[in-house]
């Protein structure tokens, strides 16, 4: 028996479901507690999800938002590059093809929009997101080393052009 799937657009009325989701995922990897930066309120998610230069996408499977992608041209960028700014998958969804299909998605969109190069930063702490995008073709960013002391990892993807 297969589940039924929809990716799609999420809407401002779901930013509380979305700030759950993303509470959910980031204790996974924030093991003392998820750091109180804001990113966790509806309120950040509903200006995110009404942004006119920004998308975020959510996986529905069987009537239940289980994962969510955020992105944008970061301000002063090149049109060509996007910024993946949030990526998450319900952790009891996991190794299920959630991620998989999102990440096709956002990368079906960013060809459509014209990026040719994808950026972000993942928690160093966090190897199976590191993992994940590792097999997606994501490399660390020879432009932007961590700093010293900064718990991100910043990695670089090529679009691929069809």
């Amino acid at each position: 028996m297969t589940s039924r799937r929809v990716i799609r657009t999420v809407l401002s009325a779901e930013a509380d479901v979305v700030a759950a989701l993303h509470a959910r995922a980031r204790a996974t990897y924030y093991p003392d507690g998820i750091p109180d930066d804001g990113t966790d309120r509806p309120a950040a998610w509903r200006a995110a999800i009404e942004r006119p230069d920004g998308h975020v996408l959510c996986l529905v499977e069987e009537g239940r938002m289980v994962g969510l992608a955020s992105f944008r041209t970061p301000q002063g960028a090149s049109a060509e590059l996007v910024r993946l700014f949030q990526f998450h998958v319900d952790p009891g969804h996991w190794r299920r093809g959630v991620g998989t299909a999102l990440h096709a998605a956002c990368v079906e969109q960013w060809r459509a929009d014209g990026r040719r190069t994808a950026v972000l930063d993942v928690h160093t702490g966090n190897r199976r997101a590191q993992a994940f995008y590792a097999r997606r073709g994501w490399l660390p960013d020879p432009g932007n080393p961590p700093a010293e002391g900064d718990h991100h990892l910043f990695l670089r993807y090529a679009v691929p052009v069809e």
